[in-house]
This record gives structure tokens, C-alpha cells and sequence, in this order.
């Protein structure tokens, strides 16, 4: 661990982070967030550190905290204590934490009563309403910013134990169109090549689940020479997968050819024993969903095991060996570095703006949009920061697309 070298990360991620360099000088001039305890379970890496900075610079008291055991960048807490910040941030988190240590660091972050949180699968929100009830009262609301967070949030909202309002930045069109699919698809990729140094080229591949995070893995395999299966539960999508010209079909038809399957579906047990049992001699497993239940380890460790490579852990499976990478957690952070620096510049754009939405607004319990005016500066901003300009409607085109009654 190294202050400088933390530093160092903070710097290039900060000089290439323009949009949310933008609305956190902004809000710091507006001081809604000055004195605001917010509590954060994010990846701690260096992104995450810049957004920390902004709102702490901002006037807020900060608390992170990580919301995966394997992805901090241990480089970051280190830099991040000796920050000189107008409020105060406060970071407790460290790769390879133990679930005690992992779950002991989220409780401290609520510790400090928050009035926002930020979360990242929804881990403090589940937390807040199981364990740490004594401080729910004082939370205004949050943010959360992944799928499987707000599928979360949707399933409390409907059986009516949603405490607080939190605002879906997942859905926005600037987090979901390019954290999900670009992000998720260059970074994912990223951590297969870094962990197994294996040539993607030729491979089959399966991707389970064809949402924007499927997507966007599907598409950059295709772009590297991989044969893409795509398996699917929603028949939508399923159609959508063949149109963009990916092979579609059962997680166990399609698994048994394999030479690589990458889960990005938010549910558990995808690759699950049946799957398992049928892969090939040499199958790579990595996913790319939140939560380490997508691939079925607890069968996986019924078998002898050894450390093939660093985060790559063979099974030998009745004459067959197969690979897990990253022990079934998120391949882009626990064995790569994580979304693209610019990529995370409008999500934490978006998850700032969220914050100071939360701090000036009055909103009832329930899962909220954030309003799509701000999904547009974002988006203004990212373009301006690319050097690139955009038309603007005339009076004229204004009336003529709200009237009806004129002809052709």
C-alpha cells in the first residue's frame, strides 16, 4: 500500500472525470450538501475516491465503505486518510475483507447516522431495515445505482417495507446505455484477460442474460473474435439477442461446447450443478453479476481444488478440470481494474446529483426517478467535454411536434 500510489490513481482518474469535476463544483457552490452525513457501500477504488472527494468537498461528512470483499484498490483508503477535505471523509475498507470484516465495515459507515446513503446492491439499505433499525429514522434517502440494487428496492417497495425514499440511477439513460453495456462490457473482458492470459479469439463463448450489462459483454466478445452464445429466460430479449446476430440458446445446451461462460443476470444459480456436470474439459467460469451466487461454488467445492493461477482456482470434476475466476465474484473489479475511467465520470455524475436531489427534496418512501432534466445536463456536459455540439430546436420545430391538427 502506498499513499503516492494511491494518489497517483486519484489523479488520473480525477483529470479524466470532467462531468462530475463540473456539477461538484457546482454543488459545492450551492451548499446542499454542507454538514450532510452520507454513508457509501461502493467498490473503493480510484473513481469511487474521486467521487468521495467531490462530496466531501463539498461540505458533506463522508463514510465509505466497500460494497465487494475482493474489489478495493488497498492504494485508495491509504490516500484517501491524508485528503484535506472541507467536511470530513472517513474510509474503512480493504481487499479480501472477511464477510465478518466486510459486514462489521457497512455497519460502521451507519454508524455515523446518515442522512443520505449511496449504495451499490443494496446491501446498507438491506442492513437499515434488518439490523440497524435505530438509525433509519434519520436517513432522508439515497441512491443506488446497480440492476440488481433496484430489483431489490422494487421487490421492499411492493411488499410495502421500503423506509425511505431512494433514487434509481440505474435507470437513468446516461448510467444504464454506457455504465452497463460499455462499461461492463470493455471492463469484464478486461479482468478474464488480465486473470487467465487466454486468447478470446475462436472461443465459445456463452453470456447468460442479454440486459444491458449482457449486451454489452456479448457485443465486445464479438469484437475480439469470440463465438457468442447468448442464454436468456425472456424471450424479448432472446429475439433481440438474434437480431444482433448471436446464437441463442439453453444455459445447458449451450454450456456443454463451451469454452468460457460469463453470468450478468442478477439471479442466483445460474450456472448451477446440472450445468456444471455437462461442461467440457478446460471450461473458464467468470461472472459479471453483483453477487457471488450467479455461479453455484458451494457444488464447485465438493471437489478437489487447487490455485491454478493467481484468482483462478481449478476443479477437477470426474476427468475434467474446469476454472472459476475471482471466486465467483465480479470478474471487472476483483480481478481488472474496474469501468472505464470516463465511463464512471457520468455515474457518479448521476449518484452526486442524486445526493443533492435527496438533500432538497421532500419524497415519500418508495423507488423514485431521477428527474430526466438532469439526466440531459449530464449528458450536455459529456458532450461538451468531448469537444462535440448538438442542434436545438427552432420556435417553430417546438410548436410543430406539440400540435396535432396540422397536415402534412
Amino acid at each position: 500500500m502506498s499513499v503516492s500510489r494511491g494518489e497517483q490513481k486519484l489523479s488520473w482518474a480525477r483529470v479524466h472525470m470532467p462531468v462530475l469535476k463540473e456539477l461538484g463544483d457546482r454543488i459545492r457552490t450551492q451548499g446542499s450538501l454542507r454538514g450532510v452525513r452520507i454513508s457509501m457501500a461502493l467498490h473503493t477504488e480510484a473513481k469511487t475516491g474521486v467521487l468521495a472527494l467531490t462530496l466531501a468537498r463539498a461540505g458533506a461528512h463522508v463514510r465509505l465503505a466497500s460494497c465487494n470483499p475482493l474489489s478495493t484498490d488497498d492504494d485508495i483508503p491509504v490516500a484517501l486518510a491524508s485528503a484535506d477535505v472541507e467536511g470530513s471523509l472517513q474510509v474503512r475498507a480493504r481487499k479480501d475483507q472477511s464477510r465478518d470484516e466486510y459486514y462489521e465495515a457497512l455497519n460502521w459507515s451507519l454508524d455515523q447516522g446518515p442522512g443520505i446513503v449511496i449504495d451499490d446492491g443494496g446491501d446498507i439499505v438491506r442492513l437499515l431495515h434488518t439490523q440497524r433499525e435505530d438509525v433509519v429514522e434519520g436517513v432522508n434517502g439515497g441512491c443506488e445505482e446497480t440492476t440488481t440494487g433496484i430489483v431489490r428496492l422494487r421487490a421492499m417497495h411492493k411488499q410495502g417495507v421500503l423506509k425511505f425514499p431512494m433514487i434509481d440511477i440505474n435507470d437513468c439513460m446516461m448510467k444504464h446505455l454506457f455504465d452497463n453495456r460499455y462499461g461492463t462490457g470493455q471492463s469484464t473482458l478486461d479482468g478474464i484477460m488480465a486473470s487467465t492470459n487466454l486468447c478470446l479469439a475462436s472461443m465459445r463463448c456463452v453470456v447468460a442474460g442479454y440486459g444491458w450489462c449482457g449486451k454489452g459483454i456479448a457485443m465486445r466478445l464479438k469484437g475480439m473474435g469470440a463465438r457468442v452464445t447468448v442464454a436468456e429466460v425472456d424471450p424479448v430479449k432472446a429475439v433481440e439477442a438474434l437480431m444482433d446476430g448471436f446464437e441463442v440458446s439453453p444455459m445447458e445446451k449451450a454450456a456443454s461446447g463451451s469454452d468460457l461462460i460469463i453470468t450478468a443476470t442478477g439471479c442466483k444459480d445460474v450456472v448451477h450443478k446440472g450445468v456444471i456436470d455437462r461442461l467440457k474439459n478446460g471450461c473458464v467460469l467468470a461472472n459479471a453479476g453483483h453477487f457471488d451466487n450467479e455461479i453455484q461454488v458451494t457444488y464447485l467445492e465438493d471437489h478437489p481444488s487447487y490455485n491454478a493461477r493467481p484468482g483462478v482456482k481449478g476443479y477437477e470434476l470426474k476427468e475434467r478440470e474446469v476454472f472459476l475466476l475471482s471466486q465467483g465474484r465480479l470478474v471487472n473489479l476483483a480481478a481488472g481494474q474496474g469501468h472505464p475511467v470516463e465511463i464512471m465520470d457520468l455515474s457518479f455524475a448521476l449518484q452526486a446529483s442524486g445526493a443533492q436531489y435527496i438533500a432538497l427534496n421532500s419524497l415519500e418512501p418508495g423507488v423514485h426517478p431521477l428527474p430526466p432534466e438532469i439526466d440531459r445536463d449530464v449528458a450536455l456536459l459529456k458532450l461538451g467535454s468531448m469537444g462535440s455540439r448538438i442542434d436545438t430546436l427552432t420556435p417553430e420545430q417546438v410548436r410543430y411536434l406539440n400540435s396535432w391538427d396540422e397536415g402534412t
